[in-house]
């Protein structure tokens, strides 16, 4: 069973999502740090100085300036402005792992197309796509040149 373990966990596709899963991490952590310290502020710049990460909606009806105070006290609150934020983080996240796949994607595609087998050829009476195979056009009924043979229109 430790050597059924061991063959799994060293598979390539483990070692791969592992490394995924590490990258991923530093990667969120980016993202969260460009949302909190650079796209808020501007965005609050932008909306007459509002901070996202301050707004919050008070529940406990006694008054607080602040989350922290809020949080101090235990105060039932909602975080509109932090769920923003994460929302914002989610949104550019999703985003780049899309645009990343979509890349991906793409190249598989050409090397699909690059490996794919010819399957069809044109005759070359009615340029029809036919069987590479064929030996009679079944669009033009033409004969067509097969090795040793020349081409014949019946």
């Amino acid at each position: 069973m430790l050597k059924e373990f061991k063959e799994f966990a060293l598979k390539g596709n483990v070692m791969d999502l592992a490394v995924g899963v590490v990258i991923g991490g530093a990667f969120g952590k980016i993202v969260t740090s460009l949302v909190n310290d650079i796209i808020t502020p501007l965005i609050g710049l932008l909306l007459g100085k509002v901070d996202f990460s301050g707004l919050f909606i008070n529940l406990s009806g006694v008054p607080y300036k602040t989350i922290a105070e809020a949080k101090t006290a235990h105060a039932a609150t909602l975080n509109y402005g932090l769920f923003l934020n994460s929302v914002i983080d989610f949104v550019i996240i999703a985003f780049s792992i899309f645009i990343v796949i979509k890349q991906l994607n793409r190249f598989k595609r050409k090397q699909e197309v690059e490996q794919a087998p010819v399957t069809t050829k044109e005759c070359p009476h009615c340029i029809s796509a036919i069987p590479v195979k064929a030996t009679r056009c079944p669009n033009c009924t033409s004969m067509l040149e097969t090795k040793g043979t020349a081409l014949a229109h019946e």
